[in-house]
C-alpha cells in the first residue's frame, strides 16, 4: 500500500513539474500577446467607432498578462494554486474569444442575407427598365 501512495505522489509531483515547465515556456508569449492586445485596443479607441469595442481587446490583453504573471508566480513559488489561477484566466480568455467568434459569424450570415436581398432588389429595379 505504501508503494502505491508513494507512486501517486511521485506521479503528481512529476505532472506538476511538467505543468510548471510548460507554463514557464508560455509566459513570454502570454505577456507579449497581452501587450499587443492592449495596444490594439488603445489604437482602436482613437476612432469614433472603435471606441465602442476598444474595451474588448484591452480586457483580453489584461487577461493574458494576468495569466502570464500567474505562470511566473507558479514557477517561482511552486504553488499549484497559481497554475489553477493561470488556467482560469486562460479559460476566461478562450470563452470570450469563442463568444466573439460566434457573434462575428452570426453578423456575417446576417450581412450576407441583407446584402443578397439588397442586391436582389437593385437587380429587379434594373430589369424593369
Amino acid at each position: 500500500m505504501e508503494a502505491s501512495v508513494s507512486g501517486e505522489v511521485t506521479r503528481e509531483t512529476e505532472v506538476l513539474e511538467r505543468l510548471r515547465s510548460v507554463s514557464m515556456n508560455m509566459t513570454g508569449w502570454l505577456k507579449f500577446l497581452g501587450i499587443i492586445n492592449i495596444i490594439s485596443g488603445a489604437l482602436s479607441a482613437l476612432s469614433i467607432v472603435g471606441i465602442l469595442v476598444a474595451w474588448l481587446p484591452i480586457w483580453l490583453g489584461i487577461l493574458l498578462l494576468q495569466a502570464g504573471n500567474r505562470a511566473t508566480n507558479a514557477v517561482y513559488s511552486k504553488d499549484p494554486r497559481e497554475l489553477v489561477a493561470m488556467l482560469d484566466k486562460l479559460r476566461l480568455y478562450f470563452v470570450i474569444q469563442g463568444i466573439l467568434f460566434i457573434i462575428i459569424i452570426a453578423l456575417m450570415v446576417v450581412g450576407f442575407f441583407a446584402f443578397g436581398s439588397f442586391f436582389s432588389g437593385v437587380m429587379s429595379q434594373f430589369e424593369q427598365f
